[in-house]
């Protein structure tokens, strides 16, 4: 082992930082959970959909819990993901990362990721970074 600054080697039992949380993945034929809702999305299947409900305000702070959501419901074959976007009070640019990487995700594995919305102001951004054409919203989720 290195020694720290001042000469004191650090070892396993004097790490005081904790371990994150678990990971978790979707639900699955393996009977796995999906990740716990938080005060920004929440996941639940709706027919032959997975639906990702996006709430408050997404952005740099808050992307992880939206991150956590679209990583469990893109991590089986073939998804088929609804991202509900209709609740959501503000999005910036760290929340369209997300969903390009989720979309990503759904299409190396088959499936498709697909954006609920009605809000012009979200429209007007996936206009402005030359997303609307990946992400052409829908305005309610399909029966």
């Amino acid at each position: 082992m290195r020694p720290r600054r001042g000469g004191a080697a650090m070892t396993p039992e004097a790490d005081d930082r904790t371990p994150g949380p678990p990971e978790r993945t979707a639900s699955d034929s393996s009977g796995a959970l999906p990740p716990t809702a938080n005060p920004y999305a929440r996941t639940y299947p709706n027919g032959p959909f997975t639906v990702v409900e996006v709430s408050g305000e997404i952005d740099l702070a808050t992307a992880a819990f939206l991150a956590e959501h679209l990583d469990a419901a893109t991590s089986r074959p073939g998804p088929d993901v609804l991202v509900d976007l209709r609740h959501v009070g503000f999005f910036d640019c760290s929340g369209l990362r997300e969903l390009c990487r989720a979309d990503t995700r759904a299409r190396e594995r088959g499936g498709r990721l697909r954006l609920v919305s009605d809000t012009p102001r979200l429209h007007r951004l996936l206009r402005a970074a030359r997303l609307l054409h990946r992400f052409p919203p829908l305005a309610r989720i399909p029966e």
